[in-house]
């Protein structure tokens, strides 16, 4: 029974780091870099005056009435 908890630590810890590793890194991969992508490929086709324009004539706008 001697050192059983040093030996015990070690195997946890190093589970837990990669574990750790692991996850950080799917969601990186998962979940980061596509909403990185999908920013990107939106913010490269938007026009905000067009999206003004649109929220103007639904009437969205309070400072800006539809005409």
């Amino acid at each position: 029974m001697r050192r059983l908890l040093a030996r015990r630590m070690k195997f946890h810890l190093l589970g837990a780091f990669l574990v750790s590793v692991g996850g950080a890194t799917l969601y990186k991969f998962g979940i980061a870099e596509p909403r990185k992508r999908a920013y990107a490929e939106f913010y490269k086709s938007y026009d905000p005056m067009k999206d003004f324009q649109a929220m103007k004539a639904a009437g969205v706008l309070e400072c800006a009435p539809p005409k």
